[in-house]
């Protein structure tokens, strides 16, 4: 509409004005046209500086009379645009209609975004007669791959990926050596590749070929639900709960309850419902489920579909999680006698994913040394060396002192967390936190909880009793998962008898999150917190006595809280913790075809990153075929390799990864790709103008709509690529001059009217 009224006032259409270059082209002598609108100018002031009435009459009346000369001299300058038209029929334009799944959506008045593309440039199409009446046309479909079709109409719209960088850049280079007046591309802009837009634009700009873009499809829903992202580990211990945190984003179904589903084998493992805001449009969900058989596994997280949703395939997301079988084994060190070690033991005893070898002080230089594997492990007590204490996987501090040990021993805890990548688990106890001395200590540093100084001569010792609940975060961790449900697991939580602390932590490090909080006399106080420290993480449990959750006598015989609490507590301490290698692919589930990187992390016996390795890759293919391949130091950073792959089959592929640092072998590593339709084309499926314009703008062409794209052929050819010709195009006679010097004159009469002049 706007375009319309533009050009029946200025007689061409924007694009001209955008295009072109004004230039003067009087038939009159230009020293005539000076002198005529000089003495015009002057003889308007002259007149008007001897007028008998006020200055401010004086200034308006001249003003418009001069405003109405300026008009006359423009238009007897003779005004035009000169503008670069191109010569019929000698240039080439190049038309990308995207073939990818997402134009398979029906969200354009009814039809589809392919079938709109269809009515746009098929066969029998205006637009395309009218670019083929100007240009030679070369039509192309694209999505993950590039090819020129003859005929529109053989379009399958089933592409499982979009890249239009790619399609952009072999296009150019197919046309490179022909007049290229420009570019089309049909699209919903749904760029979901991890190629790179930045070049093939460069390279489009650079060498003057616009890219015109035609937007399909709706930039927003109005009914919608879209899983997307699912965050779960990628591996843990057979039998551990996993919380998987699903990103959820919603349009139209505000103030609605919604199921989420985990599936497993085809079977639901886990429902959860959930309220979505009346105020927002996206919200995070942490659903629970627990791993019971080892090996790679699938999971399905599923919102069923709902009445009026645009499309129902973003309702579902995958994740490969991979199940270990495994012991890991936790050194436990107490500094004296207490229940704690007990119960804690015995919480653990039948769990066979975790060893916990315990060493106790009994007296000085004497200590209890439990689950042990040989005579010689801890013989000599803690462990001294960084090898030694680099052999567990997760550590718990009970109540012993700092001055126990010695400076390198208490850096070589906090390197066991940020260096190794181990877990720290700090318990609660006279001898523990600031009571025992670790204020300023490396320790300190690693743990996620402030620790208070000790005022001198304060020898009173503290003990609350504090009633044990959970935080925000904490109803949605897995460690804290007590029940079936995460209501059932907060009951639970309210239920519990109260326990006893002797240290008062009251704050958490920036960055640290707490699960429990404590109700006590002064407080509350931190009972669980957390945080990443390095590589690692670190733990703090500041209560001395959990063991009476399992003796209360509150608590019956049958109960089994205390046992679960410390079996997730122990598998979450040691889960993610870093071995000697480590790979990781860029996705868990990839389509046939595309690219999976491969990358490894390698570290020596001391757990420094190691750059000098040799580091092969072996890919095992569904049909069991194996292709090893090296890993090269990407040099970006130490002790990182790196390699790629393409699966080129459906199925499960294993990826083993082995270093060696000359004959002595450094460890192993697997991860696992799911190859398979991923559809990620209905993720993120509005269309996306922000792309599409971008596009546009930085090579010079123009965005258009199907509303608005019968324009279109004419834009095209105004452009300096390939052959052009120039044309010049009268501005004089423009309607708006006319307009503008009736205006003028019959605003002065109006004027002179209202104020009551001659």
């Amino acid at each position: 509409m706007l375009e319309t009224v533009f050009e029946f006032l200025f007689k061409y259409r924007p694009v001209v004005f955008e295009r072109g270059e004004l230039v003067f082209a009087t038939p009159w002598p230009f020293a005539f046209v000076a002198i005529a609108g000089a003495l015009a100018v002057v003889g308007t002031v002259v007149l008007y500086a001897r007028a008998r009435t006020e200055t401010r009459d004086k200034f308006t009346l001249a003003g418009m009379r001069l405003a109405a000369i300026a008009v006359i001299v423009f238009s007897l300058a003779g005004p035009a645009l000169v503008i670069a038209t191109v010569v019929p029929q000698e240039n080439f334009i190049g038309v990308l209609i995207d073939d990818s799944e997402s134009m398979q959506i029906t969200d354009v008045a009814g039809a589809s975004r392919g079938a709109r593309a269809a009515e746009i440039v098929g066969a029998d199409a205006p637009l395309l007669r009218e670019l083929a009446d100007r240009f030679k046309v070369r039509v192309y479909r694209f999505s993950e791959i590039v090819e020129r079709v003859t005929d529109p109409a053989s379009l399958t719209f089933e592409g499982r990926r979009t890249d239009i960088g790619q399609a952009l850049s072999q296009v150019q280079r197919e046309l490179s050596s022909v007049p290229l007046a420009g570019l089309v591309v049909l699209s919903d802009g749904g760029e979901n590749t991890s190629s790179q837009l930045t070049d093939p634009l460069l390279q489009l700009q650079a060498a003057g070929v616009p890219v015109h873009t035609v937007g399909l499809g709706e930039p927003s829903f109005e009914r919608d639900i879209e899983v997307v992202r699912v965050e779960t580990p990628r591996a843990v211990l057979t039998g551990s709960i996993v919380a998987a945190e699903l990103t959820i984003r919603y349009v139209g179904f505000g103030g609605e309850t919604i199921e989420v589903q985990v599936e497993s084998n085809g079977a639901i493992v886990s429902t959860r419902e959930v309220r979505l805001p009346r105020d927002g449009n996206t919200i995070t969900v942490r659903a629970h489920f627990t791993t019971e058989e080892h090996g790679p596994q699938r999971f399905r997280f599923v919102i069923p579909s709902h009445d009026g949703e645009m499309i129902d395939e973003n309702n579902v997301r995958e994740a490969l999680i991979v199940v270990e079988d495994r012991r890991e084994k936790i050194l436990y060190f107490e500094g004296e006698p207490r229940f704690e070690v007990k119960f804690l033991r015995r919480a653990v005893a039948d769990d066979e994913n975790v060893h916990v070898v315990t060493l106790q002080r009994t007296a000085e230089n004497k200590y209890l040394r439990l689950d042990v594997e040989d005579s010689t492990e801890l013989a000599a007590g803690f462990p001294r060396t960084r090898e030694e204490l680099f052999r567990y996987r997760g550590l718990i501090l009970g109540s012993v002192e700092a001055s126990f040990f010695t400076h390198d021993q208490l850096q070589m805890i906090a390197d066991f967390v940020s260096v190794r990548g181990g877990g720290l688990l700090t318990l609660g106890g006279r001898r523990a936190f600031a009571e025992g001395g670790y204020t300023e200590t490396p320790v300190a540093d690693a743990l996620p909880v402030v620790l208070a100084p000790r005022q001198r001569g304060d020898t009173a010792r503290f003990f609350r009793e504090v009633h044990v609940s959970l935080t925000p975060f904490g109803r949605t961790h897995a460690v804290t998962q007590l029940r079936a449900s995460p209501q059932a697991s907060e009951a639970r939580w309210d239920s519990l008898p109260s326990l006893s602390i002797l240290n008062p932590i009251r704050e958490v490090k920036p960055g640290a999150s707490t699960l429990l909080m404590g109700e006590g006399r002064g407080g509350p106080y931190v009972v669980m917190a957390y945080q990443r420290y390095g590589r690692g993480k670190s733990i703090a449990f500041p209560v001395q006595d959990s063991w009476v959750w399992q003796m209360d006598a509150s608590i019956p015989l049958e109960d089994l809280t205390h046992e679960n609490l410390w079996r997730q507590l122990l598998r979450w301490l040691v889960s993610g913790v870093a071995t000697h290698v480590i790979a990781t692919t860029s996705d868990d589930r990839a389509e046939v075809g595309h690219e999976v990187e491969v990358t490894a992390e390698v570290s020596d016996s001391g757990y420094l990153r190691l750059n000098g390795a040799d580091v092969t890759a072996t890919i095992i293919t569904p049909s069991g075929e194996e292709r090893a391949v090296p890993m090269e130091w990407t040099v970006e950073r130490d002790g990182e390799y790196r390699v790629a792959f393409t699966p080129e089959m459906e199925g499960l592929y294993e990826v083993r990864v082995a270093a060696r640092q000359g004959d002595v072998p450094l460890g192993e590593a697997r991860s696992f790709v799911q190859a398979g339709d991923v559809h990620a084309e209905f993720f993120g499926a509005e269309m996306r103008e922000p792309l599409l314009r971008r596009i546009a703008d930085e090579t010079g062409g123009h965005f258009y709509t199907p509303e608005t794209v019968s324009t279109l052929p004419e834009d095209v050819s105004f452009t300096e690529s390939g052959a052009t010709v120039y044309e010049q195009r009268d501005l004089w006679d423009m309607p708006f001059l006319l307009f503008l010097l009736v205006g003028l004159l019959g605003g002065e009469w109006v004027y002179r009217r209202a104020r009551g002049l001659p």
